[in-house]
């Protein structure tokens, strides 16, 4: 595995401050592995803390193989790492809108750091009946209370749209409201869009792009979401676009009720 041999920091953070010693706490660990929890990644090191860290709005990683260009503007952070089996990398956050964040994390295990400890279950592994439960008693409309981390971790705007789509529920009903039949539907299409949409290396709208800068190719698979006046798929009615909380949200009137 590689070893982080130096830290770069160009400036004094991002969202959050960088913790102090943050390049020195980290440098000469191995890493052993990357994990996820939620919309934050957790670089696990070996005999050191582990880094978290969030990618925001429009952050990513770049991996870069020698020679290395001069950093960017929008290049915050680099871990230069080395290993005794190939060449050197260099494994750069970069993020224009600078919402992203990097952390320590003293056990890469831990669940009661600030960022972590109210999060929702994983919609990776989301049953009907585990779905039911965090959205039974909530007024709140139904795609609201999926982007709310705090009752479902890690899903976004447009797969929001897409899983109540692929489910057939508007998403203006009452998350409270949502049955058991209607939450195995929503369950079943959150985790199906997301397994599609990683598959696909992600949707490239504005900014994402996956870690060798290759953007991805979902957002040529999307039913509904950014196809607001045009046909649905499996009906052929208008998409309808409106704002919910503050969010561009995409449905068929139709389809989803």
């Amino acid at each position: 595995g590689y070893t982080v041999g130096a830290v770069s920091l160009r400036g004094p953070g991002l969202r959050f401050p960088f913790p102090p010693d943050f390049a020195a706490r980290i440098t000469g660990a191995r890493i052993v592995a990357v994990r996820r929890r939620a919309k934050y990644g957790i670089i696990v090191l070996e005999g050191a803390p582990a880094v978290l860290f969030h990618l925001g709005m429009s952050g990513r990683f770049l991996l870069e193989p020698p020679p290395f260009p001069a950093p960017g503007p929008h290049d915050h952070a680099a871990l230069h790492l080395v290993s005794p089996l190939g060449a050197p990398l260099r494994l750069t956050f970069r993020d224009p809108r600078r919402f992203g964040s990097l952390d320590l994390l003293p056990d890469a295990a831990a669940a009661d750091h600030p960022r972590l400890r109210d999060l929702g279950p994983e919609p990776l592994s989301i049953t009907g009946p585990e779905l039911r439960a965090v959205l039974r008693g909530r007024a709140s409309p139904v795609k609201a209370a999926l982007l709310d981390q705090r009752v479902l971790a890690g899903l976004g705007n447009i797969y929001a749209c897409e899983a109540l789509f692929r489910a057939r529920i508007s998403p203006r009903r009452r998350a409270g409201t949502i049955g058991p039949g209607r939450a195995e539907a929503l369950a079943a299409g959150v985790r199906s869009v997301l397994a599609d949409a990683i598959r696909a290396g992600g949707s490239t709208l504005r900014d994402h792009a996956q870690i060798g800068g290759e953007e991805g190719w979902f957002q040529r698979r999307l039913l509904v979401y950014g196809r607001g006046g045009e046909a649905c798929v499996e009906c052929g009615s208008p998409i309808r676009q409106f704002r919910q909380g503050g969010r561009s949200t995409f449905q068929c009137p139709a389809c989803q009720r």
